[in-house]
């Protein structure tokens, strides 16, 4: 639950700071692109990072990856570029050892993916190849949300078993009642569904002019609401100013 929780914290966190920017950037005239397209629905790691955090990777992908010649190389040399370049995006984010192995597992997956992996997936019913993304990714947050390897190791082995914690405990039971909503508001809207609906809905004359007057009307509710949370609730810095 923790780490399901961590990965709709942080992509909320960071996601909902970079459309503040892009918003920001237009009341000055300024265009910033977008930096996330809703990354958890993707069925391959490598569609993934194409989803999460786009800025940083077309950086590493234009000053790092094509300089060294990107995948216009011999394969050992590939692997390499591969290395060289998730090695960096782990330390960007921290001279920790936990970031270092976060970055140097998507360069695995990644080089996985490359020569055997995505194809197999690609046979695959569409949400097994989900379900891969979302497990390894929601491991990937557990390495790089914990505070040294150490962390790391003894939240995985509770995540699977080796701590003799069970699965379901009267705190799972109290968390689920307290967060669930949370939840599941939470993953719905980390897919576009929300945003398919309303444009199929503006599709449609008879309820288009409905939409433009509740629209406003639900915003400035929302608004409301997330401004009474955040008087309410305790300090909640944005968690990438660490970075």
């Amino acid at each position: 639950m923790s780490a399901l929780a961590f990965s709709l914290q942080i992509y909320f966190d960071f996601s909902g700071y970079s459309d503040m920017a892009i918003g920001l950037g237009k009341i000055f005239g300024f265009h910033f692109l977008e930096n996330f397209n809703y990354p958890y629905i993707s069925k391959s790691i490598t569609e993934f990072w194409r989803r999460w955090h786009m800025s940083l990777g077309t950086w590493f992908r234009d000053y790092v990856y094509i300089p060294m010649g990107g995948n216009r190389v011999t394969r050992l040399k590939w692997v390499r570029n591969i290395i060289v370049v998730w090695f960096l995006t782990g330390f960007w984010h921290g001279a920790e050892w936990n970031f270092i192995i976060w970055g140097l597992y998507f360069a695995l997956f990644l080089a996985l993916e490359k020569y055997f992996l995505r194809n197999l997936l690609e046979k695959l019913p569409s949400f097994l190849g989900h379900i891969y993304v979302m497990f390894f990714i929601t491991i990937s947050f557990v390495i790089f949300n914990a505070n040294g390897m150490g962390e790391v190791m003894n939240n995985l082995r509770g995540m699977f078993g080796l701590l003799n914690i069970p699965l379901c405990n009267p705190e799972t039971i109290y968390y689920l009642k307290s967060y669930g909503l949370v939840f599941i508001i939470g993953f719905i809207a980390s897919t576009p569904l929300a945003v398919y609906i309303v444009k199929k809905l503006n599709s449609k004359k008879s309820i288009k002019s409905l939409i433009d007057i509740l629209q406003p009307l639900a915003l400035i509710v929302l608004f409301l609401v997330i401004t009474a949370y955040l008087v309410d609730g305790s300090f909640n810095p944005f968690l990438y100013f660490r970075f």
